[in-house]
């Protein structure tokens, strides 16, 4: 893990920009979505439209919250395991501003691991003409909502807010960084059956981490034996990855790495709260695949 303290440098640098940044000027927005100042440029945005992508890139996509730190980190493990490569000492969210990022990445050494909380329709176009494959990650919106709003009151490069029940308005009208979570349900739903993409959830690799680091593994064609299977779901949990998160995350550890429970957002949610998410996911994902896939009457039921 030699390349950690670059990550932890790209981390601290952040958080010392965001302390020179005014808190209303904290989120920009770009093509009708908001984004983190401290993070994000529209340089990098457009830059990333001329992007080399390989077709054995391993990409990640997933709307903030829903498990997309643990997935990359799982992912790394997985890359090691078979290729003996160390991660990249980049921020692996293609989106986020780096020094030389383009550069470094065109010399990192293949498969290289990418991520992106971006939804479908604006991740570059070069991805699928590759076919490059995409492993997606969702997360009930229940508990997605709650993470988010204590992901912005801990996170010192995104505003803050007095209470849940004033989050709650911005979360349901996307109106938080990287925009709706139902606009990127919607979207990713189109491409489920496509043969580059893997959906998963959060709440699937809770239940069972090691059938989840299989099926991962077999998309990716990362053949593991059922020891190395083991060794990685064990350094793997949730639980295992706060307790190193201050090693591999820096500062950031804090802030990524909260409770990461199924079931926390009954502890935020009014009654009147949690009818106005089951009316938006009936009119939004109701008869769905990925509705199906999110057992939203088991997690989510008052």
């Amino acid at each position: 893990m030699a390349e950690i303290p670059q990550f932890h440098k790209e981390i601290a640098n952040a958080f010392e920009a965001a302390k020179n940044i005014p808190k209303d000027e904290l989120l920009f927005l770009y093509n009708g979505v908001l984004f983190p100042t401290a993070t994000c440029n529209i340089d990098t945005f457009k830059a990333l439209e001329t992007f080399e992508t390989r077709d054995d890139d391993i990409m990640m996509a997933a709307y903030p919250k829903c498990g997309s730190n643990w997935s990359v980190m799982l992912l790394h493990s997985m890359v090691h395991a078979v290729h003996n490569k160390q991660p990249c000492a980049l921020i692996p969210i293609i989106e986020f501003k780096s020094p030389d990022k383009f550069e470094k990445l065109k010399a990192d050494t293949s498969p290289r691991l990418l991520a992106t909380h971006f939804y479908y329709d604006q991740i570059p176009k070069t991805f699928f003409e590759k076919k490059v494959k995409i492993l997606v990650m969702f997360r009930n919106p229940k508990d997605t909502a709650v993470s988010m709003f204590h992901f912005y009151n801990n996170n010192p490069m995104l505003p803050t807010y007095n209470s849940f029940d004033d989050f709650f308005p911005d979360f349901m009208s996307g109106k938080v960084v990287w925009g709706s979570y139902f606009d990127h349900a919607i979207a990713w739903n189109k491409h489920l059956d496509e043969d580059t993409v893997l959906l998963m959830t959060f709440e699937d690799m809770k239940e069972d981490l090691e059938g989840s680091i299989k099926k991962i593994s077999e998309f990716f064609s990362l053949p593991l034996t059922e020891e190395q299977v083991k060794i990685i779901a064990d350094k793997g949990t949730f639980k295992s990855m706060k307790e190193n998160s201050k090693i591999t995350h820096g500062e950031m550890g804090k802030v990524i790495f909260r409770k990461g429970d199924v079931g926390d957002w009954k502890n935020y949610f009014s009654e009147a709260q949690s009818q106005e998410m089951d009316a938006k996911f009936e009119a939004c994902l109701a008869g769905t695949k990925l509705g199906e896939v999110l057992k939203y009457n088991i997690y989510c039921e008052w």
